[in-house]
């Protein structure tokens, strides 16, 4: 019982701080004070977001299963390891939290953008690190109702 609460914690977690830096960025527009109501207010519905996923998608799992099936995808890089595609995979993961009811089209541009400010020590550019993005997008889209995109991936 007390892993499934920690995983919901780290996904109320993980969709605060992604929720708090994007309310922070669109709260800028008005001025400091916009910028820190923004911030707690998308924390607020970050976490709840957060938490939804974690409850349809328990992020250790998610985890386990990228871990053990990354080598096998068609975009692996020989010679990269888990630790370069992890960055990638959890980048996914948060990112569906936070942009829900999206395509990953349509947040693909924001998503490479944030890429080196959240890869930590990934040895993955853009172009090599997008695929992982996007499955784990779509792993987290198909276990929550209404696949926005509608591609079934």
């Amino acid at each position: 019982m007390s892993d499934i609460r920690k995983d919901h914690s780290i996904g109320a977690g993980t969709g605060a701080a992604a929720g708090a830096v994007t309310g922070a960025t669109v709260g800028a527009v008005g001025g400091p004070i916009g910028m820190a109501a923004g911030a707690i207010v998308g924390g607020i519905v970050g976490a709840a977001a957060g938490d939804r996923v974690a409850e349809a998608v328990n992020p250790t799992d998610y985890s386990a299963h990228w871990k053990n099936s990354y080598q096998s995808t068609p975009y692996y890089a020989s010679g990269k390891e888990w630790n370069d595609y992890e960055p990638a995979y959890k980048l996914g993961y948060d990112a569906y939290g936070s942009h829900r009811g999206r395509r990953f089209e349509d947040v693909e541009s924001d998503l490479q953008r944030g890429w080196d400010s959240s890869k930590g020590n990934s040895r993955l550019a853009w172009s090599e690190a997008k695929g992982a993005v996007r499955d784990g997008w779509h792993y987290v889209e198909r276990a929550l109702p209404g696949d926005a995109d509608g591609d079934g991936r």
